[in-house]
């Protein structure tokens, strides 16, 4: 099969998109598939250019097989809604230009939550003559409402007319959640045409390991409690509720809460912590894929965090499996939802409701004194992680690119679920 993807975001940025496509993608390469991904000069969150990367109108290289076309966009920071609009309609078009320069494929497929990459997808699929497969990773533009970055107004209404013209002429839509799912089908989405294939773990690079003592010395840990929030510090994730219950248990000098990564939001948290004087508060900037494991390994407690808002309830950070990889026990913080249901049906960890900073300093000084407790879920978080493999999602997804191709994208959803009911293997993930 010849797989032609698009999307904004891929490594050596380390965001939840990027890393979805890339770990999924060794996979079929392995298996023996061609994979062209059309992307942009790395530069997510900071709007910087990576070192050792240049804004060049085209550029290729090959990742682990993959074959990755760099295409030159209009580069912005990680905030605004006008200047990252421009940068996600620059991408859309030199994406489909460069797009028409590659060997033609047997399907497009496309990414969101940057929504106007799925735009250029179905635009390239229709310029090639081939099938367009939406790949839903988040509810665009609700989710941009959600965070409070734009009111609804007439753009924003035009964009969900846009958004369900795309999901109508895809070929097969494939969501990372079953509430995504649910709320298509609730927009009139035909359900046998939607997929549900959850996020997981690239196992082998994440697996239980003793704290790193080094790392942790030179962050002043210690053998403390940690609670460690690993990701992007967005909009979408209420961070500052977590500053709030660090200022709560400012006095117990037993806990301590790391930070590691950038975001949007980080600046106002860094700030809000200065103010507030608090020394049970780390902030560590965004590090290397590979070194991620080593900070993992600080962690008591995984801290997943979303914002208190119904359009989160159906999120599930791909963040809490790396942690169930590493055998850590979670600690949810969010929306009732998926995510918060998978956590506690798993036994995996606890769940706080979101927006409840006393609940969750609460929740943390418990947990700080019950390391028996803690033992139990971490123990429960790591064997569920086999169900949540990012082999398992590649596996699924090329089912359903399979389907696609073979003419059955008005039911790809429908027969992956008779194929995972059954427990089959893919047969495309065995494909010469």
């Amino acid at each position: 099969m010849n797989i032609l993807f698009l999307t904004e975001n891929f490594p050596p940025e380390v965001n939840a998109s990027a890393t979805r496509v890339f770990e999924r993608a060794c996979y079929w390469v392995e298996w023996g598939h061609k994979v062209t991904v059309i992307t942009c000069a790395p530069n997510f969150p900071t709007g910087q250019v990576y070192e050792g990367y240049h804004n060049d109108w085209y550029r290729t290289e090959d990742m682990r097989g993959i074959r990755v076309v760099r295409v030159k966009t209009y580069i912005a920071k990680n905030e605004g809604v006008a200047k990252r609009t421009a940068d996600f309609i620059s991408y859309m078009f030199t994406a489909v230009a460069a797009g028409l320069f590659q060997q033609r494929p047997d399907v497009v497929v496309a990414t969101s939550p940057q929504f106007f990459a799925a735009v250029g997808g179905w635009m390239l699929s229709g310029l090639r003559r081939v099938p367009f497969v939406f790949e839903l990773g988040d509810l665009w533009p609700a989710s941009i409402m959600a965070v409070g970055a734009m009111r609804k107004n007439l753009f924003l209404r035009w964009m969900e007319r846009l958004e369900l013209f795309l999901y109508r002429r895809s070929a097969a839509v494939v969501a990372l959640t079953r509430s995504f799912k649910e709320d298509l089908v609730f927009r009139a989405i035909p359900a046998d045409k939607i997929a549900v294939v959850i996020n997981g773990v690239d196992l082998p690079r994440y697996s239980p390991r003793a704290r790193d003592p080094e790392l942790a010395n030179e962050l002043g840990i210690g053998d403390r409690f940690v609670v460690g929030y690993i990701g992007t510090h967005g909009m979408a994730h209420g961070l500052d509720n977590v500053i709030r219950a660090a200022d709560l248990l400012r006095d117990d000098d037993r806990v301590r809460f790391l930070f590691v990564g950038t975001g949007a939001a980080k600046e106002q948290l860094q700030a809000d912590a200065q103010r507030l004087r608090l020394s049970n508060v780390i902030f560590v900037p965004t590090r290397p894929k590979d070194e991620m494991p080593r900070y993992w390994s600080l962690c008591s407690m995984a801290l997943i965090h979303l914002k208190d808002d119904p359009v989160f309830a159906g999120v599930i950070p791909s963040k809490m499996f790396e942690a169930m990889g590493m055998g850590l026990p979670l600690l949810i913080v969010s929306p009732e939802g998926e995510a918060s249901r998978i956590v506690v049906g798993e036994n995996a960890g606890v769940w706080v409701p979101a927006a409840r900073p006393e609940v969750l300093a609460e929740t943390v000084k418990m947990l700080a004194s019950s390391p028996d407790r803690v033992r139990e879920l971490a123990t429960s978080s790591y064997a569920a992680s086999p169900s949540y493999t990012r082999e398992k999602q590649a596996q699924d997804m090329l089912a359903v690119l399979e389907s696609v191709i073979q003419g059955h994208g008005h039911e790809a959803g429908s027969e992956l679920e008779r194929m995972q009911a059954a427990g089959r293997r893919s047969p495309a993930a065995s494909a010469d």
